[in-house]
């Protein structure tokens, strides 16, 4: 009796820490911070996913996160072009607010925190596989080398399907993260596939990929209708269903490690698809794209659709709101951009945002093919289903000059069908939509000419319409302190390209067509 007498405090002890420890368990449990996975393609337009009703592709991935969490319908990219887009993530921040950040090929501002290097520093495991943010250079004030999204993970490899698809293995580098992580520590990782970019192995959709030319009836009316540019097309549509095949393998890792609940999933593309008149410029199809998030712990009534705009700046809003912590935490510059969370929180589909009724977009430098490396500087919105485009300098060549081979469009079949087509006085028409000069100013009806086509900026019935949306830009450039508005608009020509690299001469001796961006065809006359 002594002996039981004895231990009972030591076991009512034992017992009530237990109970409290139990309780404390649950508690940090439920207040853990989200895991966030950022599934980003390399070069894919919106309507591709097969969620928005395409049916000669098929992303069942990217359909899950969509069914089970939420399909945005009107995600845009400010700049539509890797480097430039990526930073917009990164910071926050609309791409005019970036210095040297807002040029692709650029240098990276080391005064410039990123959403991932934040996290990591309030105790996050933070890395990436693939592509992280790219081309360019990213230093630190030191002089060594800076890794924006912390650690890459690349090591894992696997022999692709074809030779223009990446041999690092995306899904296998996201386990190998996800080991190294404490057994408590929340993670936010970047899938960065490599994938649709090019180059595409010729032919390769309907070879391996079992697609087949009668599944599109016909392509942007802006290309040829030719099955060279129909076979291009589903190359592209295969890379995209290899990108959403690893993200399906990720999918499985999570559910395998009881991790699906509380990972917040975002899917979307850097640009639109790498073909004329889409990547690099700002058409509808180059900066509307691809977006669906998934957090089962966290989205209320999943399976709706958003009809509101989005931008790329409220990524990095949404990251630091759920996550508990603000820009003045982190030692972040002020984010632009705004959180998606009411939309988590919302049972509606439509207008659930009053100021989420527009977005802007705008470009500077990307892959230079003109004399002293000047770029094709645009700003633009859209809202209520128009686009405005104002071009700042519409004597330049907006695709690069003729002479550089419209560098700022990727060589392609598509690309040298429609330039075969002008060199052999059969068809001019796709040369003028795709590499000819635009006018000052542009809008269209998106709602009737997602193509843009129809430029509407001249037309007297349009231009209340016009005015409205050039004066609501306007001010928000110069409330945001765009240096194109406030009076130092060559700033963006003048910021030193990646390396000084000084890619004009560069490129007249072909230095392009060896990294492989274009072919020797491409090159023309100068204009």
């Amino acid at each position: 009796m002594k002996k039981t007498k004895y231990y009972l405090p030591l076991i009512y002890s034992f017992l009530a820490s237990s109970i409290i420890f139990n309780c404390q368990s649950k508690d940090t449990i439920s207040k853990k911070k989200p895991n966030i996975l950022f599934c980003i393609a390399d070069d894919a337009t919106w309507k591709h996913m097969s969620a928005y009703g395409t049916d000669w592709i098929k992303t069942p991935a990217f359909d899950r996160i969509a069914d089970q969490g939420l399909l945005f319908n009107n995600a845009y990219t400010p700049n539509a072009k890797c480097g430039p887009s990526r930073s917009i993530i990164l910071t926050g921040r609309n791409t005019w607010q970036l210095e040297e950040a807002a040029n692709h090929l650029a240098y990276f501002p080391t005064k410039f925190k990123t959403y991932p290097e934040a996290l990591s520093e309030k105790g996050y495991h933070v890395g990436y596989t693939g592509k992280g943010w790219a081309p360019g250079t990213s230093l630190n004030e030191d002089g060594s080398k800076r890794e924006l999204i912390v650690k890459a993970y690349n090591k894992m490899k696997t022999e692709p399907p074809t030779k223009g698809i990446s041999h690092v293995d995306y899904a296998q580098n996201f386990k190998s993260f996800l080991d190294k992580k404490k057994s408590d520590q929340p993670f936010c990782f970047w899938y960065g596939g490599h994938e649709p970019h090019r180059k595409y192995e010729y032919g390769s959709g309907v070879r391996i990929g079992n697609k087949k030319l009668s599944e599109l009836d016909s392509v942007f009316p802006y290309w040829p209708q030719s099955d060279i540019v129909k076979n291009d097309v589903l190359d592209y549509a295969f890379e995209l269903e290899y990108f959403d095949k690893q993200l399906e393998e990720m999918l499985k890792i999570l559910q395998e490690r009881n991790e699906l609940e509380n990972t917040l999933i975002i899917v979307t593309s850097d640009n639109g698809m790498p073909f004329p008149r889409v990547k690099g410029l700002s058409y509808e199809h180059s900066n509307h794209l691809p977006l669906a998030v998934m957090w089962k712990k966290g989205i209320k009534n999943p399976g709706r659709k958003i009809n509101d705009y989005v931008s790329f700046i409220d990524f990095a809003a949404t990251f630091l709101d759920l996550t508990g912590y603000d820009t003045n935490d982190l030692g972040m510059q002020p984010i632009q951009g705004k959180s998606l969370k009411p939309f988590f929180d919302s049972n509606e589909e439509d207008l659930i945002e009053d100021d989420k009724d527009y977005v802007l977009l705008g470009q500077e430098r990307h892959d230079v093919g003109r004399p002293n490396d000047v770029g094709y500087p645009i700003r633009g919105i859209v809202k209520n289903g128009f686009l405005y485009l104002l071009n700042y300098k519409p004597e330049r060549w907006p695709a690069g000059n003729p002479e550089t081979g419209y560098t700022n469009t990727d060589g392609s079949p598509t690309k040298t069908e429609i330039l075969e087509l002008r060199r052999n006085n059969l068809e001019t028409k796709y040369w003028n939509l795709n590499f000819g000069k635009h006018p000052k100013e542009e809008l269209y009806n998106l709602r009737t000419d997602e193509n843009c086509l129809d430029n509407l900026a001249e037309n007297k019935e349009f231009q209340p319409i016009k005015e409205n949306l050039k004066s609501i830009l306007e001010s928000d450039l110069k409330t945001q302190k765009d240096p194109r508005i406030i009076g130092n608009d060559s700033i963006f020509d003048n910021y030193p390209p990646d390396r000084n690299k000084h890619f004009y001469e560069r490129y007249m001796k072909g230095e392009n067509v060896k990294a492989g961006w274009i072919n020797k065809s491409d090159f023309e006359a100068k204009e």
